[in-house]
């Protein structure tokens, strides 16, 4: 059978008028109602088998792909008539346009993300990283490709092929990386910023490679002159984007300073998409490649880029680019494919992907200090193949350098490869285990004369006041320092890659001057006030809000932080109206709670209605109230208000709310007895007082709250609290369950009260709990035993002559 025979499809271009079901026609001679069912079908199955495999641990577009190659001739379309009413040769030029078209759109948009300075300032290790899985395994897969053409009988097309099979093998696309992190939410993950920024260094072989097979292609007959005006119109193309369309983006960049981005503007930018396309298919390269350089032209970043985003990434990324994927399976036909031939391009293919792993260990393990499991992960997140090879091979199969089965055979190496890699990383890698800590990382756990960490992440400069107010009023002094870290949180907005900088000096990250003025000077002006008794770091983060909860986590951990204080996903504003900034931040939030290695707190700021002072200006009094219902999350509280107490303009007054009649019950001496221990602490401290409130349920609970909060300018609470009559009712609805009940409830734009909320979750350790038996400390030779101390919650007790000789400290067994 001829693989190569051409089919020819004859249509009446003066048929326009095609019958309804009301007038006895078929519908599907339309083309246009042929379209939408075929799209329709498509996305539907698509959807349906991502349904099934997610569980599994794959990627979309292994089922997207496999939902097109079900409709294509490797299943459903052995059957003639249903291949011939749903999938015509007549209506698949108007299938792939359409495809052919979102791709170009889907590429530009995609590198409009891309910072090329960012790419250009590549650290060292991910560029030769990036060089070593290019080079190394272009050469490896190139020269077996020659061995097997050698000494390996095949089909005279695959024979042909087989080298440009092989040097596509070589390929890493920084595109697929990206997308196969997204899903499996890496990104943020020192892995996943190495494994971008070297696909970054390795894609400028590939493109290159890319070119030079394209040209080559284009000059067949190896004529030198016809080479090099395929050269020259190639700098032409490249030279009129930069110095014709690149400055005109500029001026209306200018143009739009300060003001939304003019829509008349971004039709002139996706003219210029069109134009590029046409303009690399007239000098004889592929129509992606001119929206390609256009895209890497265009200033990443707001304003230009994400207002492209705003107007063009759902139908980009939601439409178009699984489209073309399925049109691709659509092409693909695995009854064509030969046993030898399958067996010879499995082996170009595994033995290019082992080697490109072994690529990553021989820089990574060898010079960078990586460890074998890192080398093992950044080699198969490169192995990724996605929608950059299956164009090239579309590409090579129109330009008949691939026949219908050597394109088969890359479809289904594609999809064989992502259908191992992408379960294989999520039970090889889990990026929260990083965060587990070993130990106790909590204030309540902390030696009353260590430094005390504090990371403060900040989103909004309106929160700036009451995040320095708290800062402050964690007392630093001689006999115990505080030290500030400061994440700043920037949502990725018309940006590829995620960043996280330092704004000082750092061993591993990137250093860089703080964007904000505003948040720079609240931070000198407090390590200034508070010269040799504070220190202050600062950092910022630039990513999704999905993945943020990373870099916190990751900032938490390696500065050590016993407590770290998150915005809350609403702000105040003057009237008292209440705004949700971004639902994302409240995911967020869930998930810094659920994975945080220390202490984390959750700050709901109404300081612009009281107009509060800062304490690092103003020596008002700062009134601080903890709400006391029992459990470790209000004893983290309670410990963090007690070193509060210490400060001169701080006043600390602990409620405790009691229920009425459980004087004798257990929980209640617990209690008693770790409010009588920071009773002690603060004897003679005029700045510390308890308040007990004896409370029959929930209602007088909130009634009693309502009467003496706004005497506060902020309280604390923990929070989870042990089951209780007194959540009783306010536990039935939640509107925001990062918070508690008792915090939900304060939270509320119901609960009318001008005082800002610091809602405390005491450290989770996950899997494990306190050893119950001893606890010994490192830096106190005398050891304390079990009859010694009493266990509140996880919380350890000690007697009041041990308190002055030792701290806590928990040693942690598996359950």
């Amino acid at each position: 059978m001829d693989v190569n025979r051409t089919i020819l499809v004859c249509q009446n271009p003066h048929s326009y008028g095609y019958k309804d079901v009301w007038h006895l026609g078929n519908p599907l001679d339309s083309p246009t109602s042929l379209l939408f069912v075929q799209l329709s079908l498509i996305t539907m199955l698509s959807q349906c088998i991502e349904v099934c495999l997610k569980p599994l641990g794959q990627s979309s577009l292994v089922s997207q792909i496999l939902g097109g190659v079900i409709f294509g001739p490797s299943v459903l379309g052995q059957k003639k008539s249903l291949a011939n009413a749903l999938f015509p040769m007549k209506g698949a030029m108007v299938l792939e346009t359409l495809a052919s078209f979102g791709l170009m759109f889907f590429f530009f948009i995609v590198t409009v993300k891309m910072d090329l300075a960012t790419m250009l300032r590549t650290e060292k290790q991910a560029i030769s990283i990036g060089l070593s899985t290019f080079l190394i395994t272009l050469v490896i897969s190139g020269g077996l490709s020659f061995v097997l053409k050698k000494y390996v009988s095949m089909d005279k097309s695959l024979s042909e092929a087989l080298p440009v099979i092989a040097m596509s093998q070589a390929m890493t696309v920084f595109i697929v990386v990206s997308v196969l992190l997204t899903e499996l939410k890496i990104l943020n993950t020192d892995i996943g910023r190495l494994a971008m920024s070297s696909a970054m260094s390795a894609d400028i072989g590939s493109f290159s490679l890319i070119v030079i097979i394209f040209a080559k292609l284009e000059n067949k007959g190896g004529n030198i002159v016809s080479l090099v005006w395929i050269i020259l119109s190639i700098a032409a193309l490249i030279v009129l984007i930069i110095y014709v369309m690149r400055p005109a983006v500029i001026w209306m960049l200018k143009r739009s300073e300060g003001k939304p981005v003019d829509e008349f503007y971004i039709v002139c930018i996706l003219i210029f998409v069109l134009m590029a396309g046409f303009l690399s298919e007239l000098i004889g390269q592929h129509f992606v490649m001119g929206p390609i350089l256009l895209g890497l032209a265009i200033p990443e970043g707001p304003p230009m880029g994400t207002a492209l985003m705003a107007k063009m990434e759902t139908i980009c990324h939601g439409f178009f680019y699984p489209i073309y994927l399925a049109v691709s399976g659509l092409k693909t036909n695995v009854f064509r494919i030969s046993f030898r031939s399958f067996w010879v391009v499995g082996v170009v293919v595994f033995v290019s992907s082992i080697a490109k792993i072994g690529a990553v260990m021989l820089p990574g393990y060898y010079s960078n200090n990586m460890s074998m499991k890192e080398c093992c992960m950044i080699g198969l997140i490169l192995n990724a193949r996605g929608i950059a090879e299956l164009t090239l091979y579309n590409m090579w199969k129109g330009s008949k350098l691939l026949t219908e089965q050597e394109f088969s055979l890359m479809v289904v190496s594609i999809l064989l490869v992502n259908a191992i890699i992408s379960p294989l990383l999520k039970m090889l890698y889990d990026p929260s285990e990083q965060y587990h800590s070993i130990g106790r990382c909590t204030i309540l756990h902390t030696r009353r004369d260590s430094e005390l960490r504090v990371m403060i992440c900040i989103h909004n400069n309106e929160n700036i006041p009451t995040l320095m107010n708290i800062i402050e009023a964690s007392y630093a002094s001689r006999e115990s320092m505080v030290g500030v870290i400061a994440l700043i949180l920037v949502e990725l907005l018309g940006r590829a890659r995620p960043l996280l900088v330092a704004h000082q000096e750092h061993d591993t990250l990137r250093s860089e001057p703080c964007s904000s003025t505003q948040i720079e000077n609240a931070l000198k002006q407090y390590a200034q006030q508070n010269e040799g008794y504070a220190s202050v770091q600062s950092f910022s983060s630039t990513s999704n809000f999905e993945t943020m909860h990373d870099d916190v986590c990751r900032i938490a951990l390696d500065k050590r932080a016993n407590i770290l204080i998150m915005p809350f996903h609403k702000r105040w504003e003057i009237d008292g109206t209440v705004q949700v900034m971004n639902r994302a931040m409240q995911i967020m939030n869930a998930r810094v709670l659920e994975k945080a290695p220390c202490s984390v707190g959750i700050l709901v700021d109404r300081g612009i209605l009281c107009g509060s002072s800062s304490l690092l200006v103003s020596r008002t009094t700062y009134h601080v109230a903890v709400f006391f219902i029992g459990g470790a999350d209000d004893a983290e509280a309670l410990a963090y208000s007690s070193r509060m107490a210490r400060h001169e303009i701080v006043h600390v007054t602990l409620v405790r709310f009691l229920l009425f009649g459980e004087e004798n019950s257990k929980e209640r001496k617990r209690d008693s007895d770790l409010v009588d221990e920071y009773r002690y602490y603060n004897a003679g401290n005029r700045h510390f007082e308890v308040m007990d409130e004896v409370v029959k349920d929930g209602i007088e609970m909130s009634c009693c709250i309502r009467r003496i909060i706004d005497y506060f300018d902020l309280v604390m609470v923990g929070r989870e609290h042990p089951e209780c009559v007194l959540l009783q009712g306010h536990d039935q609805w939640s509107e925001c369950p990062e918070l508690g009940t008792i915090g939900d409830m304060l939270a509320s734009q119901d609960f009318v009260t001008k005082a800002s909320l610091l809602v405390v979750q005491q450290q989770r350790v996950r899997g494990r709990v306190v050893n119950k038996n001893t606890t010994t400390n490192n830096n106190n030779p005398f050891p304390i035993q079990k009859d010694q101390m009493m266990m509140v919650n996880d919380v350890v007790l000690l007697p009041h002559d041990e308190l002055n000789r030792a701290s806590c400290s928990i040693s942690v067994v598996d359950r």
